[in-house]
Formats: structure tokens, sequence, C-alpha cells
């Protein structure tokens, strides 16, 4: 398996199509509509901030997931990681997860976070298994102030 730069002509529908309801539509990236439109993918990747990265074996996407470049707080985050349904539970995540959070540290950030949905206990089992601890608490609660939601707030273990 290999990380590469998300390709909005061949990558956005293919992303677009894994979540299998509006509930995995909001634990993956907290929008109400399902299905989601391959064009709102695509557009996710107009932010210069944002790098979008697939996860493919022998040319089949199996991941995909973000890397939010913060210049001005010297850190990294991980957003909006999602793999097929016949891939999951297979290690196939915590692979990608790792891979984006090696990717951030060669650009050159040391401090890598995510914000998780809390009632999306895969994917905190995944980024557990992928090396990222639970921020400290009066930090997560500082960060989610401004949040519609409380994220549980994990930060890359250096493992």
């Amino acid at each position: 398996m290999e990380l590469r730069p998300f390709a909005v002509a061949t990558d956005a529908a293919t992303v677009a199509s894994w979540p299998a309801n509006a509930d995995e539509v909001a634990l993956w990236c907290g929008l109400g509509d399902f299905p989601v439109p391959a064009r709102v993918v695509a557009g996710w990747q107009l932010d210069e901030d944002v790098r979008g990265q697939v996860l493919v074996a022998e040319e089949r996407l199996l991941g995909y997931g973000e890397v939010w470049c913060d210049e001005e707080e010297d850190e990294a985050e991980l957003a909006r990681v999602i793999v097929p349904p016949d891939a999951r539970g297979r290690g196939v995540g915590r692979r990608l997860v790792r891979s984006l959070s090696g990717l951030a540290l060669r650009v050159g950030y040391t401090e890598i976070f995510m914000r998780v949905h809390p009632r999306n206990a895969a994917a905190l089992r995944c980024y557990r298994g992928a090396g990222f601890r639970p921020v400290d608490p009066a930090l997560a609660a500082e960060w989610n102030a401004p949040q519609p939601i409380s994220y549980v707030w994990l930060r890359h273990a250096g493992e």
C-alpha cells in the first residue's frame, strides 16, 4: 500500500460513495447531507492548507484522509479519514493514519492532532492503535468551546 495525493478527477466520486448512511457522513465529516456529492469532496482540496491523500493498493483506493497544515501554530491535524466499507476492521485505517502522520512529520510538523466525533468508537480504536492519545482534558475543553460538539481530541504520541 502506498500513499499518494488525492486526484480530484478520479478519486472524488469513489471517496464520496464510501459512507453508507447519514450517520456515517456525520461521524466522518460532520455534514448532514447523504449521499455526499463528489463535488463536495473535490471542493475540500481547494483549501491551500489541506493535503488530501489516498491509500492505494494495486490501483484500488483503500483510504482517504487529509493533513491540515497550520503554519501559524506549527502543527498539523489529520482529518476526514475514511476507508471503504469492505476494508474496515482489517487494519487499513490504522495504516492510513500512520501514513498520514508520516507525511506530516516529513514536511516538518512534530505536533499532530485529530478530532473525533465522540460516538465514533471504531475510529477512536483505530487512531489509538495508530499512536494517538487523548490531549489533556483542559486543552480539549478549550478547543471544544467554539465547536458544534465536544470532540475527542487526540495527539500523535510519537511512537
